[in-house]
């Protein structure tokens, strides 16, 4: 998607099938993408500490497993962004697969007895990752992966709006804010493949640091990073408000949302 004209860097030529619109080994000749790069860490530190709090809480392993997941796809987007190899591209696109199928679980299973399995849910999600995976390396084709992403995307939609709407309705600040900050950067990732041209020659007219505020695509991985977080706190929410727990959200540092889990309720 980039033009060409990219320095070459550490990581030698692009292998990869997408090249992005930030410029290549601009910041430094260690990173291809420095600011495609560091906007990973929203997707990696947040769900780490997330993780953390699910196993001091007891909470299922399927939500440690979300987190993780999370975390994942933020460090394979770190590797991806950072090289521009074509299996570091891999490494990024396919835990997002992954991650989305592990979310689908949660999301269709909130309503079930605690630590219940659904191994028919389980096996279809299994074998759709694998269908794409096997597809996916096969053709090389990247409007494929994003296609399927989106598939399971709207999936989690549909079944947050159902749950919104006829479930727990107030919890409707939560998923619609989870929602409309990941089509903010849906948003932010389209007008940096339509409008790469433009937005590099507006770069060149700028410093570095006020350059970087230009970056759509580090725009995407930060607000679809949030919304994917905060997807995972509307999953934990819905999930143990069924259990009879108290789920509460909370600011750290009256910044970042976390949820705090009491005592179950005495019946």
């Amino acid at each position: 998607m980039a033009p060409a004209g990219d320095r070459e860097g550490y990581w030698g030529a692009t292998t990869s099938t997408l090249d992005w619109c930030e410029e290549n080994y601009a910041v430094t000749l260690y990173v291809a993408e420095f600011w495609n790069t560091v906007s990973n860490l929203i997707m990696i530190i947040p769900p780490l500490f997330g993780a953390i709090q699910s196993v001091k809480d007891g909470l299922e392993k399927r939500y440690l497993a979300s987190y993780l997941a999370l975390t994942v796809v933020g460090m394979g987007s770190w590797c991806f962004h950072m090289t521009l190899k074509y299996e570091m591209q891999l490494l990024d696109e396919l835990p997002m697969i992954y991650s989305c199928c592990i979310f689908v679980y949660c999301m269709f299973e909130c309503f079930k007895m605690k630590n219940s399995i659904n191994y028919h849910l389980l096996f279809t999600l299994v074998v759709f990752s694998l269908i794409v995976t096997i597809v996916y390396l096969k053709i090389k084709e990247p409007v494929f992966h994003q296609v399927m992403y989106g598939i399971l995307v709207f999936t989690l939609v549909l079944r947050s709006i159902y749950i919104v709407t006829w479930v727990y309705p107030w919890l409707r600040g939560l998923g619609y804010t989870s929602l409309g900050i990941f089509l903010l950067g849906f948003l932010l990732w389209n007008i940096d493949n339509i409008f790469c041209d433009s937005l590099r020659n507006v770069r060149k007219k700028m410093s570095p640091i006020i350059g970087a505020t230009t970056q759509m695509h580090a725009g995407w991985h930060i607000f679809t990073g949030l919304a994917s977080y905060l997807h995972i706190l509307f999953s934990l929410y819905t999930r143990t408000l069924y259990l009879r727990y108290r789920p509460k959200v909370k600011f750290l540092l009256g910044i970042w949302p976390v949820i705090l889990i009491e005592p179950l309720r005495k019946h």
